[in-house]
C-alpha cells in the first residue's frame, strides 16, 4: 500500500499530538488494570435506553454508574432500574461538578450533535474520559475543539463508531489492510432506512442540532467507505434533497455521494430517511466481498469470491464497543476510533454539502 494515502498514517498525523498525551494516561486518572470503569450516560433519549444502558449490563470492563439529563421527568425511572445514587445524577448545567465523583471515570455523550461539542468539552475539562457518539460533531471546527479540549485535560476521546469493533466490518478492514482478495478497486455503501419523524420538535427535523439523513445516517456510509479502503479521500462529489419538505424542509431527507482516492479507486455512496439501504460491497482486483446487512445493531453477515461466510458475531455490539474502549482507559493505551475518526468524516460531510449546493461541483479535501 506504499502508493496509497494511508487512513492509519493519516490518523497518525492528524492525532500525533493526541497520541502524546493518551499513551499512558497519568497515574491520577488511570483507574487500576481490575477496576470496572464507571459510565455516566449524557443524554437519555432512544439510543442510550435503549441500546447502550443494556449493552452496559452485558459489559464485562465498565458499568453504567451515573446519568446526565435536561428531562427531570426521566430520573426516577433511570434511578429505579439501574440504582443509580443521587450523588450520579447531573443535568447539563451542572455536568462541570462531575469533576468531583471518583465513582465515574467516562462520560458517554449521547445528547443531539448539535450540542456534543458542548457536552463533550465540559466533560474532559472535568477530567473525565469522553466517548462520544457519533457524528462527532457539527463541523471541523467543533470536531477540533473537543479533540484539543481532551489533549489539554490528558483524558481518552473515543468515537462511538460500533462497526468499527464489529468482527465482520473489521475483516472487511482486513482484506484492505492485507490486500487478501488484491487491491481494493471500488465501494459502494448505503445506510439508511424508510422511516419517519413527525414529530415537529424532533432532532432529527433541526438543522441546528444535527438533523437530516446524512449527518445521522451518512457517516456510517462514509467511515465504511474510508476503513473499506483503508484511505483518505482526495475528492468528493454530492447531492442531497428531500421529497417530504413538510417534515424535511431545514435538513436532507436523502444524500449520495462520490468519494475519490488516490489510484483511481471510487466509493458511491447513499443514505436517507425514506429508503431502506444497508449495504457494503467491495471489489478488489482479484475478488470481492459483501456485507449484507453492515450496520444493523445485530445479524450482520457478509459473503466472499471464494465462497467464505462472515457469519454473524452473536454479541452486543455496544457492550464490545465500551469494552474495547474501558479496556484502552485501563491499560492507558490508545482507543481503537480515536476523535481524528469523527472529525475525518464531518470533513467529508460538509463537503458533500457544499458540492450540492454548487450542484454537484467537485470539491477537493
Amino acid at each position: 500500500m506504499s502508493e496509497k494515502t494511508s487512513r492509519r498514517d493519516f490518523l497518525k498525523r492528524a492525532g500525533s499530538a493526541l497520541a502524546v498525551s493518551t499513551v499512558g494516561f497519568s497515574s491520577v486518572i488511570l483507574p487500576s488494570r481490575d477496576r470496572t470503569i464507571g459510565v455516566a450516560l449524557c443524554g437519555l433519549g432512544s439510543y442510550a435506553s435503549g441500546q447502550l444502558a443494556p449493552g452496559l449490563q452485558r459489559a464485562e470492563h465498565c458499568e453504567l454508574r451515573g446519568i446526565v439529563t435536561g428531562s427531570p421527568e426521566k430520573i426516577p425511572k433511570w434511578q429505579q432500574k439501574y440504582d443509580i445514587p443521587d450523588a450520579n445524577v447531573y443535568s447539563y448545567e451542572t455536568l462541570p461538578d462531575i469533576a468531583n465523583n471518583d465513582d465515574i471515570d467516562v462520560v458517554y455523550i449521547v445528547t443531539p450533535t448539535g450540542v456534543h461539542a458542548r457536552d463533550a468539552i465540559k466533560a474532559a475539562k472535568a477530567g473525565k474520559h469522553v466517548w462520544c457518539e457519533k457524528p462527532m460533531a457539527m463541523d471541523e471546527e467543533e470536531c477540533q475543539s473537543v479533540i484539543d479540549a481532551a489533549d489539554a485535560n490528558n483524558v481518552q476521546l473515543t468515537i462511538g463508531y460500533r462497526l468499527q469493533h464489529e468482527p465482520n466490518n473489521r475483516t472487511v478492514m482486513r482484506y484492505a489492510e492485507e490486500e487478501t482478495y488484491g487491491a481494493v478497486t471500488e465501494v459502494n455503501v448505503g445506510a439508511g432506512y424508510n422511516g419517519a419523524h413527525p414529530n415537529p420538535d424532533n432532532w432529527r427535523r433541526d438543522a441546528e442540532l444535527g438533523g437530516g439523513a446524512l449527518y445521522d445516517m451518512g457517516v456510517y456510509s462514509i467511515n465504511a467507505a474510508r476503513y473499506a479502503t483503508g484511505m483518505e479521500p482526495v475528492a468528493v462529489t454530492g447531492r442531497t434533497w428531500s421529497e417530504r419538505e413538510d417534515m424535511y424542509s431545514e435538513v436532507p431527507e436523502f444524500a449520495e455521494f462520490t468519494l475519490e482516492f488516490p489510484g483511481g479507486v471510487t466509493a458511491t455512496g447513499e443514505t436517507s430517511f425514506g429508503k431502506s439501504t444497508n449495504y457494503l460491497d467491495v471489489s478488489y482486483t482479484d475478488g470481492w466481498c459483501r456485507l449484507r446487512p453492515f450496520q444493523s445493531y445485530s445479524g450482520v453477515q457478509g459473503e466472499t469470491s471464494d465462497g467464505t461466510q462472515l457469519q454473524p458475531s452473536g454479541r452486543d455490539q455496544q457492550a464490545r464497543q465500551m469494552d474495547d474502549d474501558a479496556r484502552a482507559i485501563k491499560n492507558g493505551e490508545d482507543p481503537i476510533v480515536p476523535g481524528e475518526e469523527g472529525l475525518a468524516d464531518i470533513r467529508i460531510v460538509r463537503a458533500i454539502m457544499e458540492s450540492s449546493e454548487k450542484d454537484g461541483a467537485r470539491i477537493e479535501l
